[in-house]
């Protein structure tokens, strides 16, 4: 039998090279459209990919890259199996022929080819996997596999030649004379990029254990302004989220008031401040109008019917006001979570919560028992506080330790924990380690294999559908593995039943499919006062110009609001002019986490918000210049956004006077040059005092706002100003650094 096998493998080696001799002397198969021309080998190799306008070649040469492969846990043809380690094996493409819209794809070693469909169109050439061709008797009869045993499948790879430009998350090299981009058709398709020198290999893949036949993705090569024309077709063609369509809304780039309390009772309130701060858009965290605490109760998705006792239609009202004020109201949810008080969780567990892992019961389990004896081994599992929990049929069991030598078991169990039904289980019954959420320990992640997904994405539309315009996608990275594909696809299992389709959208995470979705990218977690202009340099304002590269803007909020007390300087104008303004640089928006009790609480409320205002306007009617936005890019140093004499907007740089007062905090002040003429703008961090100056009166001009006087007391060689909100003191005759000086040696008055 084994020398048969021998024999049959001896000839296939022979054929095989005999077709490999005959692939290599053969014809050039060419693949194009009206926009480009690729070019490949009949060894499987690319050799050009031109864009015919220009003829600007995109791929780099002499590398000879195959454009195709399949991988395998371990080889399963039996004289592979032999003559190979017993490891994850990559076979690459080394034969490819063109049957009318098909490519027939041959690969080294292994006994198969692969069957990949294009489909040339004006805007895109398509690829799609659509079958193996099995070489008849490469896997005997005795081994009961449904072949080709491929775990992945790379259906197209391209070394494309580096560009000024790289979006990793679209996946496109480009620059100002031509744009590649390969991009995936559904969530199924894993793209991705290998870095090389002096060039990226594209990547458009398949895995087994998601999807192989019928993955798909597209090439685009054109002209950089036209990409996002192309990427439209593909979205229309194939029926995707139009994320084209909300990049190009004049909406996605408006800042957003954030709220978890607006209410018919609070609502009043809510606008008055949204319209302080010049907002056209305002995100409703859930806990506004949902039944629930913290994350405890999430996948309920009841409504609060003490708030709103008719639910779904008082919200209704509640969001037609909003839009009558000029507000696109938005709805900021957690989509994969399961909080751990829902009716998901107790008395009796879903079974379709998350597993992180499976084990086997090596010994029968009695209702009292508080010793867990399984078959595997523990080692490895969380011992992170309040993630140590197992789940067994409708009960959680909580554990203290557990031991990594035989007999494995889980020791100090507390039985039914969250109020779960505690059961006895038999010797030999599977269970698992439950995929409790990181962040708190209050919430569960959904088994994305499972249909809870859509259980919950109908719960969330049914609210969205109340009036909601945008959505915030939170705790997007809470998926079971592989993430480049739960990611987006929990995602997409809930935007694609939101109708209509939401303005624009943003998540906590993203993957290649969400630019679908995301148009948005991602806002910033909240930073301290102290910390805020140098996490804002570390974070957004170094993710803002890749995401560009991506056709994309990011959310260089979330921003707290602090109220000053002992321990923080609160909340100040020259904290929120430096972030806004440097999202502004790059065509993006901030977000404020409004408080009312905040709000009310902070002298400087009205300053703050009126900071915001401003740089809302510059947004609405696209105020600044290319020249003032890579002004703006300079990080170190810091800008004002004036309201001149003529109410008309005046961007100029200022800088800080330190140790302002002996080194105070209560007092900031900003000094600046407006033509010929020195100003200083200055203010109190939380009260109304007054400041004496070592100055003459004849050396300064107080205005109120510019071109509003206010008074100036004088006192014996000084000069002594009022202290509260923002005012600005013209100088006459001093320098820069006898100004400062005066400052340094100010005094607070009450």
């Amino acid at each position: 039998m084994k020398l048969f096998v021998g024999l049959f493998v001896l000839m296939s080696t022979v054929l095989s090279s005999f077709a490999q001799d005959d692939a290599n002397s053969g014809e050039d198969i060419v693949i194009e459209n009206e926009l480009f021309k690729l070019t490949a080998g009949s060894d499987g190799t690319s050799k050009s990919l031109v864009l015919k306008a220009t003829n600007e070649e995109c791929l780099i040469e002499g590398e000879n890259i195959p454009m195709f492969s399949v991988t395998q846990e371990r080889p399963y043809h039996n004289e592979i199996k032999l003559a190979h380690p017993n490891k994850k094996m990559t076979f690459q493409a080394n034969s490819l022929k063109r049957e009318g819209a098909k490519l027939i794809v041959g690969f080294e070693l292994v006994p198969y080819d692969a069957v990949i469909r294009i489909k040339e169109t004006a805007d895109y050439i398509s690829f799609t996997f659509e079958d193996f061709i099995v070489e008849p008797g490469a896997y005997p009869g005795y081994m009961k596999i449904t072949p080709p045993p491929t775990t992945e499948l790379c259906f197209l790879q391209l070394p494309v030649k580096n560009r000024e430009h790289f979006g990793e998350w679209l996946n496109v090299s480009w620059d100002e004379k031509v744009a590649v981009n390969l991009l995936g058709t559904a969530p199924e398709t894993r793209i991705d990029s290998e870095k090389r020198k002096g060039y990226r290999i594209l990547k458009a893949e398949a895995e087994k254990e998601i999807k192989l036949k019928g993955v798909e993705a597209a090439l685009i090569v054109c002209p950089a302004d036209e990409l996002l024309d192309k990427i439209a077709r593909i979205e229309e063609d194939y029926n995707l989220p139009k994320g084209v369509k909300s990049r190009r809304d004049p909406q996605t780039k408006l800042s957003y008031y954030w709220t978890q309390d607006v209410n018919p009772g609070t609502l009043q309130q809510h606008l008055k401040y949204a319209a302080m701060g010049g907002f056209h858009n305002m995100m409703i965290y859930y806990p506004s109008f949902i039944d629930s605490w913290g994350y405890r109760k999430l996948g309920d998705y009841d409504w609060n019917r003490k708030l709103f006792p008719n639910g779904k239609e008082d919200v209704k009202k509640m969001l037609t006001r909003i839009e009558g004020e000029g507000i696109v109201p938005g709805f900021h949810f957690l989509h994969s979570h399961i909080g751990r008080d829902s009716r998901y969780v107790t008395p009796k567990t879903d079974h379709r919560l998350n597993l992180l892992r499976h084990f086997t019961l090596s010994e029968p389990l009695g209702e009292s028992d508080t010793v867990v004896f399984v078959e595997q081994n523990p080692l490895g599992t969380t011992m992170a506080d309040g993630c140590r929990v197992l789940r067994m049929g409708h009960e959680l069991i909580s554990y203290k330790g557990y031991t990594t030598t035989r007999p494995y078991k889980f020791t100090g169990c507390v039985r039914g924990i969250d109020k779960t039904t505690i059961g006895a289980q038999p010797e030999g019954y599977i269970f698992g380690l439950l995929d409790v959420s990181e962040f708190g320990a209050t919430s569960i992640y959904v088994d994305q294999n499972s249909d809870l997904q859509d259980e919950i994405a109908e719960k969330l539309a049914d609210i969205y559908d109340a009036g909601f315009k945008s959505v915030y996608f939170d705790g997007s990275e809470g998926v079971n593995p592989p993430f480049w594909y739960h990611v987006a696809a929990a995602q997409y299992r809930v935007f694609s039943r939101l109708n209509p389709e939401p303005l624009f959208a943003e998540g906590a995470a993203k993957t290649h499919f969400s630019w679908h979705m995301l148009s948005g990218g991602n806002a910033f977690d909240v930073f301290a006062p102290e910390i805020l202009k140098e996490e804002t340099r570390k974070w957004p304002a170094e993710e803002a110009p890749r995401m560009q590269e991506d056709f994309t803007r990011i959310n260089f909020g979330w921003l707290g609001y602090f109220v000053p007390s002992e321990n923080t300087v609160g909340t100040q104008p020259d904290m929120l002019e430096f972030v806004t303004s440097r999202a502004a640089a790059w065509d993006c928006p901030v977000s404020l986490h409004a408080s009312l009790q905040k709000f009310e609480a902070h002298a400087r409320t009205p300053d703050n918000l009126e900071v915001l205002r401003r740089w809302e306007e510059v947004r609405v009617k696209n105020w600044l210049t290319d020249e003032q936005k890579h002004m703006l890019r300079n990080l170190e140093q810091e800008h004002i956004l004036l309201l001149n004499e003529q109410k008309e907007l005046e961007l100029l740089p200022y800088d800080q006077i330190e140790n302002v007062a002996g080194s105070s905090k209560e007092i900031r002040a900003f000094t600046f040059l407006r033509g010929e003429d020195l100003y200083v703008v200055y203010w109190h961090i939380s009260g109304n005092k007054k400041l004496e100056l070592p100055l003459k009166k004849s050396n300064v001009q107080l205005f109120e706002n510019l071109g509003e006087k206010g008074s100036v007391e004088t006192g014996k060689g000084v000069v002594i100003v009022p202290a509260g909100n923002r005012r600005y003191l013209k100088v006459n005759k001093l320098s820069r650094e006898e100004l400062e000086e005066a400052f340094l040696k100010a005094r607070i008055l009450d």
